[in-house]
């Protein structure tokens, strides 16, 4: 019987692994194309956002109307799902951004020679000691107090003493916010391809030898502390040329109470709408689109 048993199993294993073979080693499709296996991902909700769900209309004129010259033209007109606020962003919220900016460029300065030159809050190697791009450490807290020398100027640089109330406040004219965006759109563009070759997959016609020429917004902050904007139109050079780069100033304009209701006594909220606790919850105002 032990020996039965024994081929019995030897038996067993052989037909496994011949049906293994059978099916395929590569996922087990056989050697059928049934394409690469991926890890299903489920979006979580963000924070007090609500999910507006995808729909679709017909958009133009269902029937032909002979005395408007109309005919019928309808089309079916599709949107994606997408994320949107569940109210208006609050004072609460929006000052939170604000702080991060002065936060972050207080850091600068912090790492900054002229102010001590604390290296501590910018980060310039990995663990391994090999250089990376420099970004800040957010890991490293602001010494608000107990500040050495260095430190307490680098903090109050941020700030201002109000010329009229003698307030020590924050100085909304250095809360300057610098992003870019990569155009996408154009850097997918075969004719903007830095590959000559690559520009023209029609081989009846002769490979382009002409540099592309690429329009980009750049933005730099001049000697006397203002924004500078221009679009700069040259020669394609390399793949940053499709970056494009802005500068915004994010405080917001408190006086627009008074600019834009000229028939209203508002200046209660000149002075208190953003600043007063009492209106955290309430919305935003004075806020461009960009900001």
């Amino acid at each position: 019987m032990k020996g039965v048993s024994t081929r019995l199993s030897i038996i067993i294993m052989a037909s496994a692994m011949a049906v293994s073979c059978a099916v395929g080693g590569h996922g087990n499709s056989g050697g059928e194309v049934t394409g690469v296996g991926g890890v299903s991902w489920s979006e979580p909700t963000p924070y007090g956002m609500v999910l507006v769900d995808r729909g679709s209309i017909m958009a133009g004129p269902a029937e032909a109307d002979s005395a408007w010259n109309l005919r019928a033209d309808a089309r079916g007109v599709s949107v994606d799902g997408f994320w949107m606020d569940e109210t208006e962003i609050t004072n609460a919220k929006y000052k939170q951004f604000v702080y991060w900016v002065r936060d972050s460029i207080i850091r600068e300065r912090l790492a900054d020679p002229a102010y001590g030159g604390n290296d501590e809050f910018r980060i310039e190697e990995d663990r391994d000691g090999n250089p990376v791009g420099p970004y800040l450490n957010w890991s490293k807290p602001i010494p608000w107090r107990n500040a050495d020398e260095d430190e307490q100027r680098a903090i109050e640089s941020m700030y201002r003493v109000n010329p009229v109330t003698g307030v020590h406040e924050l100085d909304p004219e250095q809360l300057t916010y610098r992003y870019e965006v990569y155009n996408y759109t154009e850097a997918a563009k075969r004719k903007n391809r830095l590959n000559p070759a690559r520009r023209e997959y029609n081989t009846d016609k002769p490979v382009p030898t002409r540099d592309p020429v690429i329009s980009k917004d750049t933005a730099y902050i001049n000697d006397d502390g203002e924004i500078v904007r221009e679009t700069i139109t040259r020669a394609l050079t390399g793949e940053y040329d499709f970056v494009n780069t802005y500068i915004v100033n994010v405080y917001p304009d408190t006086t627009a109470w008074i600019n834009d209701f000229d028939n209203s006594f508002n200046e209660p909220y000149v002075r208190l709408y953003f600043s007063h606790g009492g209106y955290s919850d309430y919305p935003v105002v004075g806020v461009s689109w960009e900001q």
